[in-house]
């Protein structure tokens, strides 16, 4: 095969399922025996990820890569908007930063990315044998489509054809699917293929009258009706339903502070494994409560999700409970707050403050600047001291994606975590995780995926658990990354059940796969 072809996922909307079914279309092309490839061209989120070769890319299409049981590659994203306000985003192309833009610049602008989107594209079409396309919101979002190159645009530009997914979840699916397609142009309605309803509930017979209407309304098959999946891999954005989630507090209990911009949630999803381990993201004083860990994360506006947490009363809440020795953990952003002080001189962060006073609870300072550090990183713990002494000796391996610059302002500090000696002389700097003299529970990194090593998280939840007095179990014994190989495979069992796959195998038949 000299060129690979190509199917879309497209939605009826944000969070209809399109990532999670073109992952699960990943591993099953896969288990097929085809050579399969992720992409999108345009991706909007705050879950990024860092490739072997330091470019930044959505965390949607990671998942998928793995899915596809290839190694991430920013050719299958060439273009991720970072929102760093209501109405401005961190423009990020071939995994660099091209710098801050409003919507509209950005979209007077958008013909100028359209190279990098086809380069990309046809890179990729010429090493593997199917590239399964996912679109962005929804194709019926008229007010968009000029200069179109991520639903239908894309779609004619390499000659997809088009599977749209509906979610009966919130209501009116036949409405949605029936709708976008009826606000489609002629020549788009015909790549139109198929149409998916996600998310059901239910008996599938009551369903039925409904579905051959649809299909006579919009002219192609219904392809699939797939249930509600509780599968769990890892979400792409703020849509997540995690964050909703009514979870009742366990033996261990966690809480993660729900920054507006927070980032790289996904960096906590190990402790989910645990029947004993309540993980819940709060965003009010009363729904902290007295937590045994309390999670800052990263965030795309570090100084602005600052002031908000000030302004709420959960920064007072967190001082509470650091000096009566909870454990606080801040990762990138959430580890820039604790430290005394935050700068940004150079406007990085858009947000229209230059200094900000810090938490106070490491003693170290964070200057921003225009140069992102964008890396893999992996050691060994050494030097840890207080309630998570026992992580010392074990392996890590994650990734650095911030624009700031920390520096201790006391001497003395120690040094808990390092990179390897073959990563000192290439010239990095040491990324530690730090824990203060005067508070032996408060600690800090850089590195996103800390928790997905080994056991690391096993570790940290055992040292609370008897900081605590209490036993609790063992999480699940498969490593992190296995676990997810699994869940890839039931997801694409679930899919294969529901999902007309002699109809979709046919599009692609239509598209002379052999």
């Amino acid at each position: 095969m000299d060129r690979a072809k190509p199917i879309m996922i497209q939605g009826t909307m944000s969070n209809a399922g399109k990532s999670l079914l073109a992952a699960a279309l990943c591993r099953i092309f896969r288990q097929d025996g085809y050579r399969v490839a992720p992409f999108k061209s345009q991706n909007m989120a705050l879950n990024s990820f860092i490739t072997a070769e330091g470019g930044e890319m959505g965390r949607a299409q990671v998942v998928q890569a793995e899915a596809a049981g290839i190694a991430p590659d920013v050719r299958m994203n060439p273009i991720l908007l970072k929102p760093t306000t209501d109405s401005g985003s961190q423009v990020i192309v071939n995994g660099q930063v091209v710098g801050n833009m409003r919507a509209t610049e950005y979209y007077r602008r958008k013909r100028e990315f359209l190279p990098a989107v086809t380069a990309a594209y046809e890179s990729l079409a010429a090493e593997y044998d199917v590239i399964v396309i996912e679109g962005a919101g929804s194709p019926a979002e008229i007010n968009l489509k000029q200069d179109d190159f991520v639903n239908m645009g894309l779609a004619k530009l390499v000659d997809a054809p088009v599977l749209l997914i509906g979610d009966i979840d919130r209501g009116g699916v036949f409405a949605q699917l029936y709708g976008t397609i009826a606000l489609l142009e002629p020549d788009e309605r015909t790549r139109v293929k198929g149409t998916i309803v996600n998310k059901f509930r239910g008996d599938r017979a009551i369903l039925e009258p409904g579905l051959r209407q649809l299909e006579a309304l919009c002219g192609v098959p219904v392809a699939g009706v797939v249930p509600y999946t509780m599968a769990d891999i890892d979400d792409e954005d703020s849509l997540t339903e995690r964050f909703s989630r009514d979870t009742a507090r366990k033996l261990v209990d966690i809480a993660v502070i729900r920054l507006p911009k927070i980032s790289n949630f996904t960096d906590f999803s190990p402790f989910e494994r645990y029947e004993n381990v309540s993980l819940r993201y709060v965003d009010h004083v009363g729904a902290l409560g007295t937590p045994d860990m309390i999670l800052l994360p990263g965030t795309k506006s570090t100084i602005a999700d600052l002031r908000w947490l000030r302004e709420r009363g959960l920064e007072a809440a967190i001082l509470k409970e650091a000096a009566r020795g909870t454990l606080v953990f801040g990762v990138c952003g959430g580890y820039q707050m604790l430290g005394s002080q935050i700068e940004d001189p150079e406007q990085v962060e858009a947000c229209g403050i230059t200094r900000m006073k810090g938490m106070g609870l490491l003693e170290m300072e964070t200057v921003f600047a225009p140069e992102k550090v964008q890396r893999q990183t992996s050691g060994t713990f050494s030097g840890v001291t207080g309630v998570l002494e026992p992580l010392n000796g074990l392996r890590y391996e994650g990734y650095e994606i911030h624009m700031g610059e920390t520096t201790w302002i006391k001497e003395g500090k120690e040094k808990e975590l390092e990179y390897e000696p073959e990563q000192k002389k290439s010239g990095q700097t040491a990324c530690e995780v730090v824990v203060t003299g005067k508070n032996l529970n408060v600690y800090g990194s850089y590195i996103h995926g800390l928790f997905d090593t080994g056991n690391i998280e096993d570790r940290i939840v055992q040292a609370l658990a008897g900081k605590k007095g209490v036993v609790i179990g063992e999480g699940m014994s498969e490593d992190y990354h296995a676990f997810k190989e699994r869940q890839y495979d039931q997801l694409a069992d679930t899919l294969r059940e529901y999902l007309n796959m002699e109809e979709i195998y046919g599009m692609l038949r239509e598209a002379h796969l052999e």
